[in-house]
């Protein structure tokens, strides 16, 4: 393994966590300094120059826009500063596909930027921690890394952030590529890159904004009425996602009552509660008559990152999010 200069930006997470036990199932995230897991680190014999900025220290269902703030501000830092060849952020598997996302859709897609993570803590029997971070040092360091736009690396594989989604809740293998496979497959001494950087030069897609506006991720259920809905709007939402049955379909109440919402201009679109698969236009709802947007090849998760931007930025036309959501 090449020696490079690395950037670890650290949040918190699994990766961090602590239970106390080596075979019980509870743990705190976040207890351990990134000064001590970057020792144990090096005791491993990586060889990278390790260079530790510590952003937070959470359970990765507690991160908002001040870590993402911070986030941003420091890995724009690294990428101006050309003693440093890349980023990693450990972080929490929880969010990690929202964190991954909206750093992609407002980075440069230049140096690489890793965010790694761990399903078990690290005084678990088995805890994959220190290999997750060794493969994330190898996918940094590797030159063919860059140009991929942000990535994430967990078991042993290599994700795109526009990809990625959780779709186990414990198992180490808990991440999945949709509508894209895998990146790569990585281990602390190989690494095989299954295709070309696909990215290489490319801007960042939205400019940071000043704070992200509140929109909130709905999900369908037999029964449910248009209740929901009005107290979503009630508490001020700008914007709401659909997490639909199937191709993002709901009851007819709640369908009608965000038709009314997005017809009144508050952006509706409809994603799938379903683990995998494309919502497209005008299949089962007539996305045209009531004004939605279809997420495409977005889960809930995602979808509400980019709407979030889409409003940040001044977009209101349905037609031009539409053409956003069709090129995730």
């Amino acid at each position: 393994m090449s020696s490079s200069r690395i950037r670890v930006l650290a949040t918190g997470g699994t990766i961090a966590g602590s239970g106390g036990s080596a075979f019980g199932s509870g743990y705190r995230a976040g207890q351990i300094g990134i000064d001590d897991m970057l020792r144990e680190v090096r005791s491993l014999g990586v060889e990278a120059e390790l260079d530790p900025v510590e952003v937070a220290s959470i359970g990765s269902q507690d991160i908002g826009w001040s870590e993402w703030d911070r986030l941003h501000s420091e890995i724009l830092r690294a990428q101006a500063d050309d003693s440093i060849a890349g980023v990693i952020v450990t972080h929490g598997t929880d969010t990690a596909e929202e964190t991954a996302y909206l750093l992609d859709l407002t980075l440069d897609a230049g140096k690489p930027v890793v965010l790694v993570g761990a399903m078990r803590p690290a005084d678990a029997v088995g805890s994959d921690g220190m290999r997750n971070f060794a493969n994330a040092v190898r996918v940094v360091s590797d030159q063919a890394a860059g140009g991929r736009g942000v990535m994430l690396v967990m078991g042993d594989t290599v994700f795109a952030a526009r990809d990625i989604r959780k779709a186990a809740t414990s198992s180490v293998d808990a991440f999945r590529g949709f509508p894209r496979g895998p990146l790569a497959r990585v281990t602390p001494t190989s690494l095989d890159w299954f295709g070309p950087p696909d990215r290489t030069g490319a801007a960042a897609r939205f400019a940071w904004p000043d704070g992200l506006p509140r929109v909130a991720i709905l999900i369908a259920g037999a029964g449910m009425d248009e209740k929901p809905v009005e107290a979503l709007l009630g508490i001020g939402c700008k914007g709401i996602v659909l997490a639909g049955m199937g191709q993002g379909n709901a009851p007819a109440r709640v369908l009608d009552a965000l038709e009314k919402a997005a017809k009144a201009g508050v952006p509706i679109v409809r994603s799938s509660r379903v683990d995998e698969g494309l919502v497209d236009r005008n299949v089962e709802v007539d996305d045209d008559a009531r004004g939605f947007i279809a997420a495409c090849a977005l889960g809930p998760a995602k979808a509400r990152v980019l709407l979030m931007l889409l409003i940040a930025s001044g977009m209101t036309g349905t037609a031009e999010m539409q053409a956003t959501f069709d090129r995730p």
